[in-house]
């Protein structure tokens, strides 16, 4: 399995919700969700989205992804300025609310703009996720994606979520959160493929020929007693090259994101209340309890027993595992 599919492996979402929504004039909307991954498919019309500085538009049959829940701002090309209406109180829990409209209708028989998008929201395990959403822009793509790939995700997006809203089917939340992952896969390798070599973003080491091989490796078996040599056989370089190399790309030493990832697995084995501590320091890759405890209690400022004890009797389907 490839680095990229293997990091991937850790991403959930969980709780996927979408929307259909309706802007009619010159309409405007700001979303802030936070800790969620916000998909938009563009079904008819032109929109604009801004977060912060950074601003894209969009036409029909575009997705956008805005990644870790960030504030942004929706609004037609033409109404620029106009003040937004808070769209969170809209956003009904059941995914088979009716549609949302906003913006003024007129009631002359003028023909109005209009622009029908469907909004997708997913919570994630934010702890796991962190270095990865991190690693991104604020908004993905960040530049027009060629019309066959634009009409591919269309189809997929827009037939999936109309056949799960007429439907009542069993496994019907299981579809919608993996309809998200594969939104999220691939805005992910679209982005990841477009990097540039001069990039500092360290998720360039998914496409290496050499990096790929040892993340892969890590992610997979982080039980593994991996150690500088083992992991420079993998990539197929010498140990000195290796480690050099991946600290240039990465921007840490190999064995120091090897235990950052353990860690933040660690955390997420403690919040979902399913193995014993003494299993868990197994999973990833610790010898003893002792061991694992100390290391977890230096990043996370306590022991994983009282970890665990603030998750009592919560799951991360619960949403509340994220914080």
């Amino acid at each position: 399995m490839d680095a990229l599919s293997m990091l991937l492996e850790d991403v959930h979402l969980y709780q996927t919700q979408y929307h259909y929504v309706k802007g009619r004039g010159k309409w405007a909307f700001t979303l802030d969700k936070k800790d969620c991954i916000v998909f938009y498919l563009v079904v008819s019309g032109d929109l604009h989205l801004s977060v912060a500085e950074v601003q894209r538009q969009a036409s029909i049959s575009d997705l956008v992804m805005v990644p870790g829940g960030r504030t942004h701002v929706v609004h037609a090309l033409e109404s620029k300025g106009e003040k937004p209406v808070d769209l969170l109180p809209l956003l009904i829990p059941e995914s088979t609310a009716p549609v949302i409209i906003t913006g003024e209708s007129t009631d002359d028989n003028t023909k109005q703009a209009e622009t029908e998008m469907v909004v997708i929201v997913c919570h994630y395990d934010r702890e796991i996720t962190r270095p990865l959403l991190l690693a991104l822009p604020s908004i993905l793509p960040e530049h027009s994606t060629p019309q066959q790939q634009k009409m591919v995700m269309l189809d997929i997006g827009t037939k999936f979520l109309a056949l799960e809203s007429s439907k009542n089917r069993l496994g019907k939340t299981t579809v919608i959160n993996r309809l998200a992952g594969i939104l999220l896969i691939e805005c992910l390798r679209t982005y990841i493929e477009d990097l540039p070599d001069a990039t500092e973003n360290w998720l360039k080491a998914l496409k290496d020929p050499y990096l790929s091989k040892a993340l892969a490796v890590m992610h997979d078996s982080p039980d593994t007693n991996w150690t500088i040599h083992k992991l420079a056989e993998v990539a197929g370089m010498s140990r000195s090259s290796f480690a050099e190399h991946f600290r240039e790309i990465v921007g840490e030493p190999p064995l120091t994101y090897l235990t950052d990832y353990r860690l933040r697995l660690a955390a997420r084995y403690l919040r979902l209340q399913e193995n014993s501590i003494n299993r868990i320091s197994e999973l990833v890759g610790y010898a003893s309890d002792s061991t694992f405890s100390q290391a977890f209690k230096r990043v996370y400022g306590m022991s994983p027993r009282k970890y665990r004890q603030q998750f009592r009797g919560e799951t991360l389907m619960s949403g509340q595992c994220g914080n």
